[in-house]
């Protein structure tokens, strides 16, 4: 059993997972799940791949509803970035940049071998203070609808496959090494400490 939260951090693949299928364990298979971002800025779709919409992480979620509302209203709302927006802002105020995050963590889910990386980094670069241990685990997922919608399905999988091990730290490479074969998909985990 996961006694903490089971932290997905907000990618932009996961972003793609949310807008999707509405990827919310928190609520709907009883995990504790937060969101970040790992940059320097909020970025999201924009009219062109070299064109995202990029805002500070003081931005709210209904400022950026309302800044891409009138920048484009049909185009967010046929791409689901309005739809997302609008879902994120009744869930907290603003999105969070994890390196600002000081919580305690048991998993950290990636969906990006570079956001993964940046974790791993900024964990490893903490002082620890109790040596509790954090797995970070990374599955690359493309940003679109199918990979993003098998993505979720993947990751929910994953978390209700470890939430109900009995001992997540001897279980947990042997749990990933399954997901592996069955994904046809390679993980990347790490175990980092706090």
């Amino acid at each position: 059993h996961i006694p903490s939260p089971v932290q997905v951090l907000n990618t932009c693949s996961a972003q793609e997972i949310q807008r999707v299928t509405g990827f919310n364990p928190r609520s709907k298979r009883g995990f504790s799940v937060r969101s970040f971002g790992t940059g320097t800025h909020v970025k999201l779709p924009g009219p062109a791949p070299d064109k995202p919409n990029v805002y500070d992480f003081k931005t709210t979620y209904d400022q950026m509803y309302n800044d891409l509302l009138r920048k484009d209203k049909e185009l967010y709302t046929q791409n689901g970035i309005l739809h997302m927006l609008d879902r994120n802002k009744r869930i907290k105020p603003r999105p969070e940049r994890f390196q600002n995050c000081k919580d305690l963590f048991d998993l950290i889910l990636t969906c990006e071998e570079r956001v993964y990386d940046q974790v791993v980094e900024d964990l490893n670069s903490r002082e620890q203070e109790t040596c509790q241990p954090v797995h970070v685990v990374n599955v690359d997922i493309q940003d679109n609808h199918e990979e993003a919608t098998l993505g979720a399905f993947l990751i929910c999988e994953l978390c209700q496959c470890i939430q109900h091990t009995e001992d997540m730290e001897n279980e947990i490479d042997e749990l990933l090494q399954e997901f592996e074969e069955k994904s046809g998909r390679a993980f990347l985990h790490t175990v980092c400490f706090y």
